[in-house]
């Protein structure tokens, strides 16, 4: 931990116990938890993010939609600049209902309903008054809204930062204390490189969870789309742009065959026309030829509806990323053992 950080240990004691007091006056009862009718399961974390929670729900999603479920998502839209209730469609634009909510109904189109909203509560009736065929409901980040109580709870966490390793907000990045891993029925260490179960061991003996529980997810990436999907490309410079929790995994993949120079922003960074303009000029100057701009598969939900953007689509490319889960028949039992039951 850098000196800042330490600095600011007394400011995170203060905060912990604010949120312990609040989860336990849940606990207790006092303040009401609403717990969602029919099947519903929480994707979540411990950490402010970057911990690959989208990846996730879309394989939790895809697997339903393969056993022809009627599924849902929910989540809050965070990034977005509206507030409320809203139903996301194909056409929706980012900055009303976010880039993971938007990502999702352009993944699947018509084969789930995709709501954001910030009280979930709201959320789930919605979606129960207008889809009473439904039958899964996704939270997406939700772990923490514990107005609204989940059938089953999923907890990601980093490989490359375990919240075991984390303190709480400021000092740290946990946004709970590591206690809240309780409410937890599974855990998946995400982001994992190629490790042996002498490693699978060792984490989970110091995540002290049930160990039957834990799983191991691997990113893969698939070839780069083009914005302009006939365009492909064998460029060998990437001028990379991200605004998302982590982009190190990303960027260490690219590098493995391309030279790489990275403008970074934000995460769920809202991007405007200087910020277009700006990633054009350093296209331009970056290097000489042979030359690409690539960006992450939710910033492309962002910067697609930029015209000066689609006016040069065929300099820009999106990579789409998946999770594999080590044990995924194991993983797909637990989830199929849940939603068939009573």
């Amino acid at each position: 931990m850098n000196k800042l950080r330490l600095i600011l240990i007394p400011f995170s004691w203060i905060y912990g116990l604010i949120i312990s007091l609040r989860n336990g006056l849940y606990d207790v009862g006092i303040l009401k938890s609403y717990s969602i009718p029919n099947k519903s399961i929480c994707i979540g974390n411990l950490s402010t993010g970057g911990t690959g929670k989208s990846p996730h729900v879309d394989l939790i999603v895809s697997h339903f939609l393969k056993k022809s479920n009627n599924v849902s998502t929910l989540s809050r839209g965070y990034g977005r600049s509206t507030s409320g209730l809203k139903e996301v469609f194909t056409d929706s634009k980012a900055k009303d209902v976010g880039d993971e909510p938007l990502m999702y109904k352009l993944r699947h189109k018509d084969k789930i309903k995709v709501i954001v909203a910030e009280k979930r509560k709201e959320g789930v009736e919605y979606i129960q008054q207008t889809y009473p065929e439904n039958e899964i409901i996704i939270l997406d980040d939700a772990f923490q809204h514990r107005a609204v109580k989940a059938g089953i709870n999923i907890l990601i966490t980093d490989y490359a930062n375990l919240f075991t390793d984390d303190y709480l907000l400021p000092a740290g990045n946990l946004r709970e204390s590591k206690r809240g891993k309780k409410r937890a029925d599974s855990i998946i260490v995400s982001k994992c490189p190629t490790i042996d179960e002498e490693e699978k061991n060792r984490i989970k003996r110091k995540l002290n969870f049930h160990s039957d529980n834990v799983f191991f997810s691997r990113i893969t990436y698939d070839g780069l789309v083009g914005f302009n999907s006939e365009i492909k490309t064998t460029a060998k410079n990437i001028l990379l742009v991200t605004g998302i929790g982590n982009p190190t995994p990303l960027v260490e993949h690219l590098k493995r065959e391309h030279t790489v120079e990275h403008l970074r922003f934000k995460d769920h960074h809202l991007y405007s026309q200087k910020d277009i303009a700006q990633i054009h000029e350093k296209f331009d100057t970056f290097a000489s030829r042979d030359k690409i701009i690539v960006t992450t598969e939710k910033d492309f939900m962002r910067i697609k509806d930029f015209a000066e953007v689609m006016d040069l689509s065929e300099r820009w490319f999106y990579q789409p990323i998946t999770t594999k889960i080590d044990e995924q028949q194991k993983f797909n039992q637990l989830l199929d053992g849940y939603i068939e039951s009573i």
